[in-house]
């Protein structure tokens, strides 16, 4: 018996690897490589008896040339590639005896999703067609993010709607009768009562904004989370070059806000009576420790030690809030009011938070015509004068060397290689110069940025108590910066005269973002300070430790508990839990050290 059984296991297993050989192509045709999140697989079969290339380029590149995807040979091959499912890529396929295209068609390629592609003889011409068909459904890349807002709304309303029911619940007439009858529920409730009226009468009233820390919080908060990679979506991630993402507004509205505090702190200190020697002392002390800091964590890295002079980069986040803080406070340390003049009805009134700081005005105009001209006057070597573009294979592959123009250049001038090496085009525009989100050019707008949240701080001040009138103005200036970015680019991401860029900082990216801060600015302001409706939690609590939760998760995001290694790479869910619990950690202890009374000032 046994020979039978060794012959009949081994007749199983010649079977057994038959079948396999046989399938091979065949499972390599469905399942493909491994796919991990936002990736797709595409198989091309050609069903002609010549050979095709296939193109490809995403239509979020402009005026990109046509790259390489796969290469058929003659003999009816099947080839599979994996492609990016972020943009509708527009995809060709030519002949290589002719080198004409054959058939052209864009498409947005699903997660997790595998595709084929017929390329074959029409039966009704001699001319080739391509079909598709969806081998594997794809999976929804999306659902992640929206059972994660459901469970924060829910978490949201059940934090607003806890407390309330708490309050309600001795107030009722059935409670109170309850509560009567027995001597110790009485006391209970009375101390409760009487707790909660003497903790009311003993807490300080509050003299801050709660907008502002609100503001603040929320776009640091949201800052943290998308640097914890923000569940690899890509719109919390940078634009490639143009255009605007969730991830471009944060850094944005944050300096906004660094503006409109900037005059209602230095308007408090001037009435105070603080010396302009004293504001001098304590604005450059503060800027000189924040751009040591940024130039610190900046250039550090656990693998070349704490000063890693390797990949030295002088430009950076803390750099430019800290230079961008230092021009708005001597703005407002020379050509600020101390106090409102008094005179009845001058003709200036209705814009008095205007007239009043021309000098800032003639000074934000003259620093804005230095952008301007820097910026489409100066020669640039091997490029075209006012060349905004990405370089690289974008537009038309003319300029490959020209990434940013005037404002590449003069970085790479002042400051060498030591600039930041892997912008955000270098993956879709293939650019291989060395290009700084934070450079010297951008940082002129930094500032005008800045100078808008300044005019918010104005009207907050000149307009105080008049609600009316300082929800108006923040319309009417979110208007006025709509309509000017409307112009500036054409409401087209690349063809107007300046089009919005992050990278840049262009112009209609001031106005853009300056026109949502105000809106956002606005509404907070409505909910929390007018109404009433929301405290601000949790986002007041990093609003006003943000030096420490911004420098600590920089530190420490790498490290345990925020992050790990992740093991589940082929869809959101493990990236998105990641940065959510990240995120929610850094709340946690800006909360803690809120309750401490530790604020981490400079």
């Amino acid at each position: 018996m046994e020979p039978k059984r060794i012959l009949r296991q081994t007749l199983i297993c010649m079977l057994f690897l038959t079948c396999i050989t046989g399938l091979h192509e065949e499972i390599l045709s469905h399942v493909g490589p491994f796919l991990k999140m936002d990736q797709a697989l595409v198989t091309v079969r050609n069903m002609l008896p010549e050979g095709v290339d296939v193109f490809y380029t995403s239509d979020y590149c402009y005026k990109c040339l046509n790259q390489p995807l796969v290469t058929l040979k003659s003999g009816y091959q099947n080839t599979s590639v994996v492609v990016s499912t972020h943009f509708v890529l527009t995809l060709q396929v030519e002949s290589q005896e002719t080198n004409t295209p054959l058939c052209r068609w864009s498409q947005l390629y699903e997660e997790a999703g595998h595709y084929s592609v017929w390329v074959q003889q029409s039966d009704s011409s001699s001319n080739a067609t391509c079909s598709h068909t969806v081998d594997t459904s794809p999976q929804n890349a999306y659902l992640p993010l929206v059972v994660s807002a459901l469970f924060l709304a829910l978490l949201s309303l059940s934090c607003v709607t806890a407390p309330y029911c708490y309050r309600r619940r001795c107030t009722t007439k059935l409670i109170e009768r309850m509560c009567l009858k027995g001597p110790q529920n009485s006391v209970d409730c009375g101390e409760t009562q009487n707790g909660g009226a003497e903790a009311e009468a003993a807490r300080p009233k509050q003299k801050r904004l709660r907008s502002l820390d609100t503001f603040r919080g929320f776009s640091l908060t949201a800052m943290v989370f998308v640097n914890y990679g923000g569940g690899g979506y890509w719109f919390f991630e940078h634009a490639p070059w143009n255009g605007l993402t969730v991830g471009d507004i944060l850094m944005p509205w944050f300096v906004f806000i660094i503006g409109t505090s900037v005059v209602l702190a230095f308007s408090s200190m001037q009435r105070k009576g603080v010396t302009c020697v004293q504001l001098l002392r304590k604005l450059t002390w503060r800027t000189v420790v924040l751009m040591m800091i940024g130039f610190c964590f900046i250039n550090y890295s656990p693998k070349d030690g704490p000063l890693s002079w390797s990949w030295l980069r002088v430009p950076g986040v803390l750099q430019r809030l800290s230079f961008t803080y230092f021009i708005l406070s001597l703005m407002e340390t020379f050509w600020g009011q101390r106090e409102i003049p008094m005179r009845k009805n001058p003709w200036w009134k209705p814009v008095q938070d205007v007239v009043l700081y021309w000098p800032q005005w003639v000074f934000i105009l003259l620093l804005e015509t230095v952008w301007l001209c820097f910026t489409f006057l100066l020669p640039v070597p091997n490029c075209p004068i006012g060349y905004l573009g990405a370089g690289g294979i974008g537009d038309d592959g003319l300029y490959p060397n020209c990434t940013g123009g005037a404002a590449g250049y003069i970085d790479k001038w002042l400051l060498g290689h030591n600039i930041y090496r892997y912008p955000t085009c270098r993956e879709m525009y293939r650019t291989t110069e060395p290009f700084d989100p934070e450079g010297v050019l951008g940082t002129i707008n930094s500032v005008v940025l800045g100078f808008l949240g300044m005019q918010a701080g104005k009207i907050l001040l000149f307009y105080k108590k008049m609600n009316v009138s300082i929800l108006s103005r923040f319309l009417i200036w979110a208007i006025i910066l709509g309509i000017s970015t409307a112009i500036l680019t054409k409401c087209t991401r690349d063809e107007g005269f300046i089009p919005v860029n992050k990278n840049l900082w262009s112009l209609s990216f001031v106005t853009c973002t300056g026109c949502f801060s105000f809106l956002l600015l606005g509404a907070m302001y409505f909910i929390m300070d007018i109404k009433g409706w929301w405290g601000g939690q949790p986002f007041i609590y990093p609003g006003m430790n943000s030096i420490f939760v911004y420098v600590g998760h920089s530190l420490l995001g790498s490290y345990f508990p925020f992050s790990w290694e992740m093991r589940f790479q082929q869809s959101h869910w493990e990236r998105l839990f990641q940065g959510l619990w990240g995120t929610s950690l850094w709340i946690l202890v800006a909360y803690l050290l809120y309750r401490k009374r530790f604020f981490l000032k400079i």
